[in-house]
């Protein structure tokens, strides 16, 4: 199974609480980059960028007591502020009850676009 099959298994699997809340920020990741892949990266949904070596552009999951967004850079978080949200290096928690705004998503997927063009 790949691809939005494995995004789809992937979210079923959460309590529906969390498959609520990931469902949501899976349709709006989907809508702020409508021609990247779904997949699943290190073992959490998230979407590359088009083509044949097309970079992971942001991954996200849920865990016991919280949900995670993650650039899979570890330069991005850092340099936004993501007040009030908990971030480690790698990316930012939030709940269920507490979605990440618009803004601070488009922030990070930002970011994160302009880190991988500015690789190629």
């Amino acid at each position: 199974m790949s691809g939005a099959a494995a995004v789809d298994a992937y979210i079923a699997a959460q309590p529906p609480r969390f498959a609520a809340a990931l469902t949501n920020l899976r349709t709006r990741l989907h809508d702020f980059l409508p021609a990247h892949v779904e997949c699943l990266s290190y073992a959490m949904p998230g979407f590359r960028a088009p083509g044949p070596k097309g970079k992971m552009v942001v991954g996200y999951a849920a865990f016991t007591h919280h949900l995670g967004l993650y650039p899979h850079s570890g330069t991005i978080i850092p340099k936004i502020d993501c007040t009030p949200f908990k971030t480690s290096k790698s990316g930012v928690l939030f709940t269920p009850d507490t979605p990440l705004p618009d803004a601070l998503l488009h922030a990070i997927l930002g970011a994160r676009q302009a880190e991988i063009a500015a690789r190629l």
